[in-house]
C-alpha cells in the first residue's frame, strides 16, 4: 500500500510539473473572446492559478486527498461537500471525497466528465482482454505442445509482429481493411460506439462495432499472452511431478490443463492484470481512429487545449487502476499456485 501511494503522488508529482512547462496559456484559452484583465485575473483567482507553483501544488494535493484542512465557508461547504472532524478556529480538518475540480472548458466536475466516458472504454478494455487472454492462453498452450514443429513456429513469430506493431499504426490499418476496403463484406463500421441512438425508432444496440477496436486493442496483449503461456508451459511441462502425474496412469488432458496450466498461469496473470490497466491508457488513440468517444477521447482532446484539471483526474485515475490492479494480484497469486501464501 505504502508503495502504491508513492507511485501515485509521484504520477501527479511529474504530470504537474510537466503542465508547468508546456506552451500556451490555458486561461487565455477558458476566456475565448474575453480579453480585459479583469476577467482573466477572475479567473486566475478562481483556480488558483495566480499562487506560486509550490502552493498551487500543495493546494492541488489538499484537494485530492480524503482527509483535508480547509476554511469553513458556505462555498466550500458547497464545494467540497465535505464531512466536519475537527474544528480548528477559522479552518477546520474534514473528511471528503478527492475533489479532481472543474474542467477548463465547460466548468463540468472532472469526476463528472471521467465517469460519463469510463463506461465506453470499460467495455472496449475489457473486450479486448477477454479476446487476449482467451486466445492467447489457447495459442500459448497449443504452441508449447507441438514444440518445434511448423505451428509452433508460425505461432511465435505472429506474436513477434503482434508485440512490434503500435495499437496506433494496427488501428488504421485495421480500420481501412476491414472497415473502409472490405466493407461490404464485413459489414463492419469505421465509426461508432456500441449503443446507437436513431431520431425515428431511437436506441438500440450495434454490438458489431465493438469487434474492430477491440481486435484492435488485444492485438499486442495477445501476442505477449501467447508467448508467456508458451514459454511457462515449457517449463512446467519438465518438472518433477508433471512426470509423476503422467506416471500415476492419468489422462494426457488431465495433466495439461488440471496440473501443468494452472501452474503455469502465474506470469499470464500478470501480463493480464497489467495490460488490462495499460488498455485504459492505451485505448487512447484506438478511440480517436473509430470514434468510440471514451475516456481516451475525451483526454486526448483535454491535451491539445490544456485543460489540465482533466488531465490529471484521467492520469490519476489510471495510477489508482494500476495500483488496485496490483493488489487484486498478489492475492490471485496464493489462489492459482499452492506454494504462494499470503502473510
Amino acid at each position: 500500500m505504502l508503495n502504491g501511494f508513492l507511485v501515485l503522488l509521484g504520477v501527479i508529482t511529474v504530470v504537474f510539473l510537466i503542465f508547468q512547462v508546456m506552451p500556451g496559456d490555458p486561461v487565455a484559452m477558458m476566456m475565448g473572446q474575453r480579453s480585459d484583465i479583469a476577467s482573466k485575473e477572475a479567473i486566475e483567482r478562481e483556480y488558483g492559478l495566480d499562487q506560486p507553483l509550490p502552493v498551487q501544488f500543495m493546494h492541488y494535493l489538499n484537494d485530492l486527498s480524503p482527509l483535508s484542512f480547509h476554511e469553513n465557508t458556505e462555498k466550500n461547504v458547497e464545494k467540497y461537500n465535505y464531512t466536519e472532524l475537527i474544528p480548528m478556529g477559522s479552518s477546520i480538518f474534514v473528511a471528503k471525497k478527492p475533489y479532481l475540480r472543474r474542467s477548463f472548458q465547460d466548468n463540468r466536475l472532472v469526476t463528472e466528465v471521467i465517469g460519463q466516458g469510463l463506461g465506453r472504454t470499460c467495455w472496449l478494455a475489457f473486450a479486448a482482454m477477454f479476446f487476449a487472454t482467451f486466445i492467447g492462453i489457447i495459442m500459448g498452450v497449443f504452441a508449447a505442445l507441438n514444440q518445434n514443429t511448423w505451428i509452433d513456429y508460425t505461432l511465435v513469430t505472429g506474436s513477434v509482429f503482434g508485440i512490434s506493431i503500435p495499437s496506433f499504426v494496427t488501428g488504421v490499418l485495421i480500420a481501412f481493411l476491414f472497415a473502409v476496403h472490405w466493407h461490404d463484406w464485413t459489414g463492419l463500421n469505421l465509426y461508432g460506439y456500441i449503443y446507437q441512438v436513431d431520431p425515428f425508432t431511437g436506441g438500440y444496440y450495434e454490438w458489431k462495432n465493438l469487434i474492430l477496436p477491440a481486435l484492435t486493442l488485444g492485438i499486442r496483449p495477445l501476442a505477449i499472452i501467447t508467448q508467456l503461456t508458451r514459454s511457462s508451459m515449457l517449463d512446467v511441462m519438465k518438472q518433477d511431478y508433471i512426470r509423476t502425474a503422467r506416471a500415476k496412469g492419468l489422462s494426457w488432458s488431465t495433466v495439461v490443463f488440471k496440473h501443468a496450466l494452472r501452474n503455469a498461469l502465474n506470469p499470464v496473470v500478470t501480463a493480464v492484470s497489467g495490460w488490462l490497466a495499460s488498455l485504459m491508457a492505451g485505448a487512447f488513440f484506438v478511440e480517436v481512429i473509430f470514434g468510440w468517444g471514451g475516456l481516451g477521447s475525451v483526454t486526448v482532446g483535454a491535451v491539445f487545449t490544456l485543460n489540465f484539471p482533466l488531465v490529471m483526474g484521467a492520469t490519476i485515475f489510471v495510477a489508482v487502476l494500476f495500483i488496485i490492479v496490483n493488489i487484486i494480484v498478489d492475492v490471485l497469486y496464493a489462489v492459482l499456485d499452492p506454494r504462494i501464501r499470503l502473510e
